[in-house]
């Protein structure tokens, strides 16, 4: 821990030596902050404009209290009620009213009492599917971690961000799930993923492995979700949610444009500049599952990630199994500023290479402008046309860097048959015959 002035940094581990128990990171103005009460074993996560809080319960199962706006500190409110469910079984038969089927927990098992949805389900090598986490441990520290091959958004510097890790345990089996919670500090996002660790003996067989799960304690929601089709992707569509499961999805290998990885929930009357405004956006491009889940005592679990549909990882001992991110955004202030929220990182802090902070050049496809017969003569053409569209919408002419080499040139006898390599590779357009070319369009033409 160092001071500096009135601003204090908190750089690794917590512990009840710090005055008040508490992590904080303090610029100019509070921007952004990890509080931690270890005597209640309580979490605030602080942003810019919202809250995020998650409290150990009895028994060790850690639940959620509050996402919402930003709170200076939380006192309580919203208290969970605990009360006798009938058909809700009860971990400890002489407390009727403590159920984890009612309970709002960050990451809910399979098999120990609760019906909804799990987040995650473990096969062991005797066929049962039960598990229990229960809470071991915490860390904090500044940055933000690195998915193993896994794409995520990422800071340049570790004061940008600061990461809580959360670790579960089920003793019985030696194994550990750890929840990492990133919290940015220009940005209201929070950035979930999972980790699970087979520290035990035996192999375990992983059915389920989401990314993420929360417990809203109302369900006055409406569904935001994007579906499509080839050539007509994203379009909105806009419901009221009900009692039951409300799911996209897709099992196509792929993200897919039938279905986008994403769902806002948001109270009525929400429009583009005003109202509630609850986003979760899975980084990941394989088959997912996005599921809302009202249960009849009208709470809703929002939970994504993998799709749980033909999944299963052998998970040996002394392996790990990391999932994908998600990407969490609250605001009051609409659609519109949650579309910014999201826009605003990825377009900084998801994208990379040398033209994240530069105008991408003009790429020709030659799938569609050419179906890949093509020569030089025929890339000079369309180069010409661009720099004469260009002009007559008032644009200087901008570089073209025309994909002309990445799959091989097919004459139109083969374009629709499976050839071999060898009889298919024909000789792609010379690169002193292109340069000769952009020199006639005064355009920057790159083989690739």
């Amino acid at each position: 821990m160092s001071i500096k002035g009135n601003n204090i940094f908190h750089y690794s581990h917590l512990s009840s030596k710090f005055i008040g128990k508490v992590c904080l990171i303090i610029c100019a103005e509070v921007v952004m902050a990890i509080y931690i009460d270890d005597d209640q074993l309580l979490f605030h996560l602080q942003g810019k404009n919202s809250s995020y809080v998650m409290q150990v319960q009895r028994d060790g199962y850690l639940a959620h209290l509050y996402w919402g706006k930003r709170v200076h500190k939380y006192r309580g409110s919203n208290k969970i009620i605990f009360m006798d469910r009938g058909f809700s079984p009860n971990p400890d038969a002489s407390d009727r009213t403590f159920s984890l089927d009612t309970l709002p927990q960050e990451y809910p098992a399979y098999g120990n009492g609760d019906f909804r949805i799990p987040a995650y389900q473990i096969q062991l090598e005797n066929g049962s599917t039960v598990t229990d986490l229960r809470y071991k441990e915490y860390r904090v520290f500044k940055g933000k971690p690195k998915l193993k091959e896994l794409p995520a958004t990422y800071v340049e510097n570790d004061s940008e961000a600061e990461t809580l890790e959360i670790i579960l345990e089920d003793n019985l089996l030696g194994l550990t799930v750890t929840l990492t919670y990133s919290l940015y500090e220009d940005r209201d996002v929070i950035t979930r993923s999972v980790q699970f660790d087979n520290r035990g003996s035996q192999n375990l067989k992983m059915l389920r492995a989401l990314s993420a799960s929360v417990d809203f304690r109302d369900d006055e929601y409406e569904l935001i979700t994007l579906y499509g089709a080839h050539n007509n992707e994203k379009n909105i569509e806009r419901r009221k949610i009900v009692p039951g499961i409300q799911m996209v999805d897709s099992c196509r290998g792929a993200s897919s444009p039938q279905q986008a990885p994403f769902l806002a929930l948001v109270r009525k009357g929400t429009d583009e500049d005003q109202g509630e405004v609850y986003s979760f956006n899975l980084v990941y491009s394989g088959n997912f599952t996005a599921q809302v889940q009202v249960d009849p005592y009208r709470n809703t679990r929002v939970s994504l990630g993998i799709n749980p549909f033909d999944f299963s990882w052998l998970l040996e001992p002394g392996e790990t199994f990391q999932t994908p991110e998600v990407v969490m955004a609250y605001t009051a202030k609409g659609l519109g500023e949650m579309s910014k929220i999201h826009h605003e990182l990825y377009s900084k802090r998801l994208c990379r290479g040398r033209f994240r902070d530069k105008i991408r050049p003009i790429l020709i496809n030659n799938w569609e402008a050419t179906y890949f017969d093509f020569d030089a003569e025929k890339i000079e053409q369309i180069a010409l046309l661009l720099k004469g569209a260009l002009k007559a919408v008032g644009h200087d002419v901008l570089p073209t860097e025309p994909v002309v080499s990445q799959l091989p040139c097919r004459p139109r006898s083969q374009r629709f048959g499976v050839k071999s390599a060898s009889a298919t590779r024909l000789k792609r357009p010379s690169g002193h015959k292109l340069e000769d070319k952009r020199k006639t369009c005064s355009l920057s033409i790159q083989q690739e």
